[in-house]
């Protein structure tokens, strides 16, 4: 907690006014940074306690500053797991931000289709997810100060911020879809076994990132809004090979839809 306080407290002191909203970009979306206005910028090595964003396209810088008018701030780059980091390391930036003042999270990622009804591009809202994997960003020490020990999952993303997606959706002539996204921890992508368990279960859409962040917000008590780019369709699926080159090439296709759906959305919450 005392390191989560020095990095609220850093932010606090480079940022004239913390925003309610954040906006995490996921891979080929990090040049929505670009559509911001009156910015400030602050590199993730100068916060106190963060991590270093390695993953190809992240560029490891938190932006505050105006889109549609509204004040926001946005990450351009995150963090994995399977970059070495651990559940609880990932999280924290979600408690910091919690912490500095935020209330709302809009988590962007680029995922692998399942849901043989979508094409590659088109952007699916997350109404829910499965997390394959037997850690957790909130295993071990509980902080009271953040959320209780046995937090509620069932509202993980919330429906007021869904539905506020739906309008901006409708309003940019966006076909948004809805699914369930999967977990998988990575770096290697999944086979087509898995793919099609995954499929069985129930699962639209599978990537590397996102569940972490979510977890901990709901912990913190944030809301929740998720919006994937589906870069590709995942093994079997499709008989294509699948390569990051492939994933971040199609993100850049299709950066104007997000932005658009992601700008509108911040002007209605």
């Amino acid at each position: 907690m005392e390191m989560i306080r020095k990095a609220a407290g850093y932010l606090l002191s480079r940022f004239d006014e913390i925003p309610r909203t954040v906006v995490v970009l996921g891979s080929g979306l990090g040049g929505f940074a670009d559509e911001a206005e009156n910015k400030k910028v602050v590199g993730y090595s100068e916060i106190p306690g963060f991590l270093t964003s390695t993953a190809p396209g992240h560029a490891g810088k938190m932006i505050c500053g105006e889109i549609e008018g509204k004040k926001v701030l946005l990450m351009s780059g995150r963090f994995h797991f399977y970059e070495g980091y651990s559940m609880q390391e990932i999280g924290f930036f979600v408690r910091v931000l919690k912490v500095a003042g935020i209330k709302n999270l809009i988590v962007t990622n680029a995922a692998g289709g399942i849901n043989r009804e979508f094409s590659q591009g088109a952007l699916m809202m997350i109404r829910d997810h499965i997390k394959f994997f037997d850690d957790s960003p909130l295993r071990g020490q509980n902080y009271g100060e953040l959320g209780v020990r046995f937090n509620d999952m069932s509202e993980a993303y919330t429906p007021e911020l869904m539905e506020k997606a739906r309008i901006a959706a409708k309003e940019e002539n966006i076909d948004l879809k809805e699914g369930v996204y999967a977990f998988m921890p990575g770096p290697s992508y999944e086979t087509p076994a898995e793919i099609k368990m995954l499929e069985i279960l129930g699962a639209d859409a599978v990537g590397m990132s996102t569940v972490p962040e979510v977890i901990t917000a709901a912990h913190c008590g944030m809301k929740v809004l998720g919006i994937s780019c589906i870069t590709n369709m995942a093994a079997g699926i499709s008989a294509e090979k699948l390569s990051h080159d492939d994933v971040k090439r199609t993100a850049d296709q299709n950066a104007d839809k997000i932005k658009r759906l992601i700008a509108r959305t911040l002007s209605l919450i």
